[in-house]
C-alpha cells in the first residue's frame, strides 16, 4: 500500500462500528487513493492480521476496536487514597476501551452529562506508578514522564529520577462529597464516544453486585486471557493481549457487574499471572514461562522490499529506513567507502554467508542512496542529530554482530541466560525504531533527542549486563566441559531450570538423570536457601493445596510420584511441571542433556524467604525496602532477611549449599 492508503485505512477502521468485509474497506481506500490497485485487496488483509488493527470474526470479516468496544462498560475501582485526596487518576484503567491514539490525560469523562474537570496533583513518581502497572511496570515510568513537558524533561536527567512530578487526575471532590463514596465502592464506566476517548460515570456501592455474577464474569475473563495466549503468544504489548482477552471473552466482558480490570489480575485470578518476558513483562498462564525464540525476533512487517527481504534472511531484521539511516551517519562521520558501512550494517559474521549476488544487490542499493542523500546532506544541519544516530547505530550493530555470534561458539543454549533472545530482540527492535526516526527528513525537537539519547543509554546498559551474563555462562560452559573431560566417571544428567513463579527469580542446575523427585525436592530447598518444612508436592499443573492436611515435609499432596526419575521424566516427554511448597509455585523445566554430578552454573536475583506468604507480598516487600517510609522497610526486612539485595546472585554460595549428599 501506499502512505496514503495507509492513512486511509486508519481512518476507515476509526470512523467503522459495523462488521466488514475486504470488499468494504477497498472501496472506501479505492474512492479516496486511486494508485496501486493491483494487490491492493490481499496488502489489506496482510496489514489487519499482522498489525492486529482489527478483531477476526471468520469468513473474511473484521469488525474495528471502536465497533467492538463502543458503548461496553467496565469498572474503575477508586483507592483509598484517591479518594482521600479526592481525585481518580486514569492510569491504565481504561485499557483496552480507550481510543489508543489517546494518552489518559486526555481522555474525557462525564458525570450526569457534565465533564469533570481535571486538576494537577505532585508526588515522588514512585506514588503513581502503581497506576499504570497493568501497562508493564516497565513502561510506568515512561507514561508518568510523558503527562506534561516539566515531567519529561526532569526524567531526561539520566543522572537521577526526579523527587517530584505532576500529573492531571479527574477532580472528584465534588462527586465523592455527594455520593458519599467510600473505599470498596466502585464506578460503572460506560464509554460515551471511543475515538475520542469520552467516558460517563455511575456510582456502583461496594455490595451492590452478586458475588455470583461477579464469579461468573471472572471465569469468562480467565478463559479470554487464556485464549489470548494460545491465538496470540505474549504479542507485541501488554495492550494487545488485553484487547484480545476481552475479545475472545465475548460480549459478557464488556458488561457488569464485573470487576476492575486491576483487581482481576492482581486479587482474584490465580490462573494469570505477570511474566518476565525479557527486559518487559507480560501477562501469561500461571507456573508457565513464556519460552524464548532462539534467535533475533522478526519485527512485524506486511510486506517487504527485495533489500529488507535479504537483510531478513540473513538475521538483519531491519527495514530500508534503518538502512538508510546509516547511509547518513556515514556522511556525518565524513566517510566515503561504501563497504564500511555496509559492514556495519550487515556484521563480517554474518557478511561471510552472504552470496554475491545479494552482497551486490545491497552495495548497490546502499551506493544509490548514498548519491541521492549526499546532494543534499549538510553537516551544520545534522550536528544535533548526528551524533544520537551514530550511538544508536553502534549500539544496533553490536547487537547484531553479538547475536549472530551466539549459534557458531556452539555453547549449549540452555545454558544462556533467562530470555537470552527475546532481549536482545527487545533492544535491537528499539533501536532500530529510533534509526527509523532519525532518518533524512527527521524534524525532532532538543527535548526529544534527549529523550532518545537517554534510552540509547539505557539500552546500552541492558546490553552490557545480558553480555556479561552470556559470557559468564560461556565461561561456565566451557569449566563443566573441561571438568567432565578430566573426570573419568562421567555421570548422564539434564540441565534443569527452575523458576519462582511470580518472581525474577530463577537458577539453571545439573541434575543426574538418576535421581528422583523426592531428590529434586531436596536440591531446590538447597538451591533456594528453603527450611524444607512445608507441604510440597510435584504436578503437571495447578491444583490448590488441600487446607486440612498438616503442613509437614514428610506429606506429599497428590501430583506426580516421588519416586519419578528425571529419565523417566524425560523419556516420557514430561519435562515442564511444577513444584509447589507452601505459597510457592515453581516452574521446572527439564532441559538439554548434561554430565556431572548436581551443580547449579546460572541463575539471577535473591530467593524469597520461604515464610514470605507469596510472590505478591515478596513483590511488595522489595517494593517497600526501597522505597517505603522507615517503619514500612524495617518490616519489610523483618520479612526479607537481613542485608537482602534483590538484585544478588552469589553462584559459588548456591553451589556450597547443594554439597552434601549428592
Amino acid at each position: 500500500m501506499t502512505f496514503e492508503q495507509e492513512d486511509a485505512l486508519y481512518k476507515f477502521l476509526e470512523i467503522t462500528t459495523e462488521p466488514f468485509t475486504l470488499e468494504d474497506i477497498t472501496s472506501f481506500i479505492r474512492f479516496f487513493k486511486t494508485k496501486r490497485l493491483n494487490r491492493l485487496s490481499i496488502e489489506i488483509e496482510d496489514h489487519l492480521n499482522i498489525y492486529k488493527l482489527a478483531f477476526p470474526l471468520g469468513q473474511r470479516k473484521w469488525i474495528s476496536m471502536r465497533g467492538y468496544f463502543e458503548n461496553a462498560c467496565f469498572v474503575i475501582q477508586p483507592s483509598r487514597s484517591e479518594i482521600v485526596s479526592g481525585i481518580l487518576i486514569p492510569g491504565h484503567r481504561c485499557i483496552p476501551f480507550a481510543n489508543p491514539e489517546y494518552l489518559p490525560q486526555k481522555y474525557t469523562f462525564y458525570w450526569k452529562k457534565k465533564s469533570i474537570p481535571f486538576t494537577t496533583v505532585e508526588g515522588d513518581p514512585e506514588e503513581f506508578y502503581p497506576y499504570y502497572s497493568v501497562l508493564g511496570e516497565e513502561y510506568a515510568l515512561q507514561y508518568v514522564a510523558r503527562e506534561n513537558p516539566e515531567n519529561e524533561e526532569a526524567f531526561n536527567d539520566e543522572f537521577d529520577v526526579p523527587e517530584e512530578v505532576s500529573i492531571k487526575a479527574l477532580d472528584m471532590r465534588a462527586i465523592y462529597r455527594e455520593t458519599g463514596f467510600i473505599p470498596g465502592d466502585l464506578f460503572e464506566v460506560r464509554i460515551v464516544d471511543w475515538s475520542k476517548s469520552a467516558f460517563s460515570l455511575q456510582k456502583i456501592g461496594k455490595d451492590a453486585w452478586n458475588e455470583k455474577d461477579l464469579k461468573e464474569w471472572q471465569e469468562v475473563a480467565e478463559r479470554g486471557f487464556e485464549a489470548s495466549f494460545i491465538n496470540l503468544g505474549p504479542g507485541v504489548s501488554t495492550e494487545e493481549q488485553i484487547a484480545y482477552a476481552y475479545f475472545y471473552g465475548g460480549t459478557r466482558m464488556k458488561e457488569t457487574p464485573a470487576y476492575s480490570l486491576e483487581r482481576f489480575l492482581y486479587d482474584q485470578t490465580d490462573r494469570i499471572e505477570t511474566t518476565p518476558y525479557g527486559i518487559e513483562s507480560r501477562f501469561w498462564f500461571v507456573g508457565k514461562e513464556i519460552p524464548d525464540s532462539g534467535e533475533l525476533m522478526v519485527q512485524r512487517a506486511a510486506e517487504r522490499t527485495p533489500i529488507e527481504t535479504i537483510l531478513l534472511e540473513n538475521k538483519v531484521p531491519i527495514s530500508q529506513f534503518v538502512v538508510q539511516s546509516y547511509v547518513l551517519d556515514m556522511l556525518f562521520r565524513g566517510e566515503t567507502k561504501i563497504q564500511d558501512v555496509v559492514m556495519r550494517i550487515v556484521p563480517p559474521i554474518i557478511a561471510q554467508n552472504i552470496d554475491n549476488r545479494e552482497w551486490d544487490m545491497l552495495v548497490n542499493y546502499v551506493t544509490e542512496i548514498y548519491a541521492e542523500f549526499s546532494c543534499e546532506y549538510s553537516l551544520f544541519k545534522d550536528k544535533n542529530i548526528g551524533p544520537v544516530r551514530q550511538k544508536a547505530g553502534e549500539l544496533h550493530t553490536a547487537v547484531i554482530e553479538f547475536a549472530a555470534g551466539l549459534h557458531p561458539e556452539g555453547i549449549n543454549a540452555a545454558y544462556l541466560p533467562q530470555h537470552t533472545f527475546i532481549v536482545l530482540s527487545q533492544i535491537q527492535n528499539h533501536i532500530a525504531g529510533l534509526l527509523d526516526e532519525l532518518g533524512i527528513n527527521a524534524r525532532i525537537s532538543e527535548l526529544e533527542l534527549d529523550a532518545m539519547d537517554s534510552i540509547i543509554n539505557d539500552m546500552t546498559d541492558t546490553y552490557d549486563e545480558i553480555k556479561e551474563l552470556i559470557e559468564e555462562s560461556r565461561r561456565n560452559f566451557r569449566r563443566n566441559n573441561i571438568a567432565l573431560v578430566k573426570s573419568l566417571e562421567k555421570t548422564e544428567a539434564r540441565l534443569v531450570q527452575i523458576g519462582i513463579g511470580g518472581t525474577d527469580v530463577w537458577r539453571r542446575i545439573v541434575i543426574p538423570e538418576h535421581l528422583s523427585l523426592e531428590d529434586l525436592h531436596i536440591i531446590i530447598q538447597r538451591v533456594f536457601h528453603w527450611e524444607n518444612n512445608l507441604a510440597y508436592r510435584f504436578a503437571l499443573k495447578t491444583i490448590p493445596l488441600s487446607s486440612n492436611k498438616a503442613a509437614d515435609n514428610s506429606f506429599l499432596i497428590e501430583g506426580l510420584p516421588r519416586s519419578l526419575t528425571i529419565d523417566i521424566l524425560n523419556k516420557n516427554g514430561l519435562v515442564d511441571f511444577i513444584y509447589e511448597y507452601g505459597p510457592w509455585t515453581v516452574k521446572i523445566i527439564i532441559l538439554s542433556p548434561a554430565e556431572g554430578g548436581v551443580a547449579c552454573v546460572a541463575g539471577e536475583y535473591a530467593a524469597p524467604n520461604q515464610n514470605i506468604n507469596g510472590p505478591l507480598r515478596f513483590r511488595k516487600d522489595i517494593f517497600l525496602l526501597n522505597t517505603g517510609v522507615i517503619e514500612e522497610r524495617r518490616y519489610a526486612e523483618q520479612e526479607l532477611g537481613e542485608n537482602f539485595v534483590s538484585d544478588f546472585f552469589d553462584l559459588a554460595q548456591c553451589n556450597e549449599w547443594l554439597k552434601g549428599k549428592y
